[in-house]
């Protein structure tokens, strides 16, 4: 049986690689499990969007929204959260920024450099 334990900021040191160590140790089998890492997602009051607020570890979703509105939403700044767990979340490696983005470049239509704005338009 592993039981869990909720922390807190501040209750728990750091691990060797400067980490949050937040690993539940059970102590009777000598097993150690860490809990996933979570990324949190909160939608502001004025905003539409979600924004990426930072990152928690928790033993499962609601644990980390509970974490998160603690942690990000301490002032009442935020009307949702989102919270997705880090391994299903997939990015484009920045080293292949080139050839992934290259096909866009053939298509100067889409880049509006070379249309002369009337003087009336301030904004666009």
């Amino acid at each position: 049986m592993i039981l869990l334990r909720k922390f807190y900021y501040g209750d728990y040191g750091e691990s060797k690689n400067g980490a949050a160590d937040i690993s539940s140790d059970n102590s009777s089998s000598g097993v150690v499990t860490e809990w996933p890492l979570w990324e949190v997602f909160i939608r502001s009051k004025q905003g539409l969007d979600h924004k990426h607020a930072g990152s928690l570890h928790a033993a499962d979703a609601a644990m980390a929204i509970e974490n998160a509105r603690d942690v990000y939403t301490r002032r009442m700044e935020g009307v949702s959260i989102w919270v997705v767990e880090s391994k299903h979340i997939h990015a484009s490696n920045p080293d292949d920024a080139d050839a992934l983005y290259d096909p866009a470049n053939d298509k100067a239509y889409r880049h509006p450099t070379f249309y002369n704005l009337p003087d009336a338009v301030k904004h666009m």
